[in-house]
């Protein structure tokens, strides 16, 4: 008998077995990195707008969570303080952010299942409980984390009038 026939009692010898689970594995790594292929042009050039909770700023925001632009809405941001406005650019630029990792996991998820057929394969599951979870959980952090106390940011622009000559001031 070579290893290709069936033995006596009509049943497959292990090699025959093993070759079609690998044919069938890599048919399935096929089919995936395809899938993956086209999620990964669905999501190509993609982006989301988000405002700023007062209204002040806006962002746009690409697939890979890419700040793309920037805009300051009704010239509200002249009333605003530094910290006020570097606030409103943080919460929308983070907003936009997290619209954008939750589309992407809406895209990829389905591809996280490859691979249950065939156990060998299970080095293909995403585990997306963990993997961006608070996005996928619809809105990401409702409070932006807050400095440590006693600590602030500052501003960094000093308007003085004096000449710049000698470079930055610290």
């Amino acid at each position: 008998m070579n290893g290709q026939q069936p033995d006596r009692k009509g049943r497959r010898r292990p090699a025959e077995a093993l070759k079609r689970r690998v044919a069938q594995a890599r048919a399935e790594a096929e089919a995936v990195e395809a899938a993956v292929r086209r999620a990964e042009e669905r999501l190509r050039g993609s982006s989301t707008v988000a405002r700023s909770e007062d209204g002040a700023v806006e962002a746009t925001v690409g697939a890979r969570g890419e700040l793309t632009g920037l805009r300051f809405l009704d010239a509200k941001y002249r009333d605003m303080t530094g910290p006020e406005l570097g606030a409103a650019v943080v919460e929308a630029v983070r907003q936009g952010r997290d619209r954008a990792a939750r589309e992407a996991v809406r895209v990829f998820r389905p591809l996280g299942g490859s691979g249950e057929r065939i156990p060998e394969l299970s080095g293909l599951d995403v585990d997306w409980e963990r993997f961006l979870a608070h996005h996928d959980a619809g809105g990401g952090s409702a409070t932006p984390p807050r400095p440590a106390d006693g600590l602030r940011l500052r501003d960094e622009i000093h308007e003085d009038g004096e000449d710049d000559t000698e470079g930055p001031q610290r």
